[in-house]
């Protein structure tokens, strides 16, 4: 499954199948099903990645962190700090 483009519309965020979401320009492995969670964003919600190095990101605001994928720099959002379905999980 290829994480969406920002401009090409979203068509995972109520996909609940099981599999890993990749970069949609390369790829690589950024989220597993596994830490999908249902969210009120127009946006698949995730509380982790798949590896480390997944994602690059930089604090873009206080609890917000600008996320890119961590092979080719490809936009996908943000990390939200405390904003998971648990206490102190990140969403992303």
């Amino acid at each position: 499954m290829s994480f969406c483009s920002f401009f090409g519309g979203e068509v995972y965020k109520d996909h609940f199948k099981s599999g890993i979401y990749v970069c949609s320009e390369c790829n690589y492995e950024l989220f597993s099903s596994r830490s999908k969670y249902q969210h009120s964003s127009p946006w698949p919600a995730f509380t982790e990645t798949v590896h480390k190095d997944s994602i690059s990101k930089y604090l873009e605001r206080p609890n917000a962190y600008k996320v890119s994928c961590g092979k080719c720099g490809n936009g996908l959002g943000h990390e939200f700090i405390n904003d998971g379905p648990k206490k102190g999980q990140s969403r992303f």
